[in-house]
């Protein structure tokens, strides 16, 4: 009896066993894949050596970076770049700026480039809510002359460009040149720093967002237009939407937008003043981001009106309200400009 018992239990510490070593055979196979995974992503993204423009904004955290880099289509994977600069203790030593990359480039390249802050130069940038007019001081500032400069921005030139397939005829190319920053070399036309950004804005502008404009009851030029309306009266994306949605709301309503935001152009032409206009102005008052065009096709659902912006203590935050006596409390106690 006392045999038998002895026999059973040696045969569950076998099973005990046997699974504890199966176990252990898995975790160790794991960690070689994850550890083999990790090494392979280290490595270029392909032979390629073309520059890459790619900007790093001041306070990035490598997660953000990360990202950065595979929409660049700079690196092989985010998670990779990450699990470096955490393994290696560089996160505080990844520098902000804008940077001429190379998918042939290791991540341990690019993170030394990013380290020892490796700027690139000659560099042209179309800067976010910029007016068109802004657009051609910059380009001059750049190298261009005012002339060459001019004759790129003819806009006939670029009809049947797909970023501008719903752009009235004859109307600039205002609102559609693309906020970006571009490499320039001393062969490089003025004329392809206006059609790279035009390619820019077209890949913004996805069947989806196009869509979900439409859905919205607007055209593309419409969409465009209310899009530099929101890129220009407020930053963060969570309140660009619920912007986004009090203009939808006062446009239904038949409600003038009132828009601070169109002030400067109202000033050479009446009818983008939307204190006094009823509707969307004629076109768009300036260049527009991927953000600003998402919160004009995606916008919250709430039912404000009104919104005013904070300035001192209060400058960066945005005040929603139902009521125009609400409104004007708000305005009163975070907005000392306004009054």
């Amino acid at each position: 009896m006392s045999n038998h018992r002895a026999s059973r239990f040696s045969t569950s510490q076998k099973w005990v066993l046997t699974i504890l070593s199966l176990m252990a055979i898995l975790v160790v196979a794991s960690a070689v894949f994850v550890r083999r995974s990790y090494t392979e992503n280290l490595r270029p993204l392909s032979s390629s050596n073309d520059s890459i423009v790619v900007t790093i904004e001041p306070g990035s955290p490598a997660a953000v970076i990360a990202d950065t880099l595979m929409s660049k289509k700079v690196i092989r994977s985010d998670w990779a770049f990450e699990w470096y600069v955490r393994n290696h203790n560089l996160r505080d030593q990844l520098k902000a700026g804008t940077y001429l990359l190379r998918p042939s480039q290791s991540i341990s390249e690019i993170v030394n480039t990013l380290i020892e802050g490796r700027v690139a130069t000659d560099l042209v940038r179309i800067l976010p809510e910029q007016r068109l007019d802004q657009i051609r001081a910059g380009l001059i500032e750049a190298g261009y002359t005012a002339e060459e400069v001019d004759a790129a921005l003819e806009p006939t030139q670029y009809d049947g460009h797909l970023a501008l397939s719903d752009k009235p005829r004859g109307a600039s190319l205002e609102g559609y040149l693309y906020p970006e920053t571009f490499q320039k070399t001393s062969e490089t036309t003025v004329k392809q720093i206006i059609a790279l950004s035009l390619d820019e804005m077209q890949t913004r502008l996805t069947p989806e967002i196009r869509q979900a404009i439409a859905r919205n009851g607007l055209s593309l030029q419409q969409g465009i237009t209310l899009a530099s309306l929101v890129e220009r009266e407020v930053a963060k994306p969570e309140d660009r939407v619920v912007v986004a949605q009090v203009f939808y709301k006062r446009l239904k309503q038949g409600m003038n937008l009132e828009s601070n935001a169109t002030d400067d152009y109202a000033k050479l032409n009446p009818a983008y003043d939307t204190y006094k206009i009823n509707g969307l102005p004629p076109g768009p008052i300036s260049n527009v981001g991927e953000n600003a065009l998402q919160a004009v096709a995606f916008p919250a659902q709430t039912d404000w009106l009104y919104f005013v912006s904070g300035d001192g203590e209060h400058q960066g935050k945005t005040y929603f309200s139902k009521t125009l006596e609400e409104h004007q409390d708000l305005t009163r106690k975070y907005c000392s400009k306004c009054l």
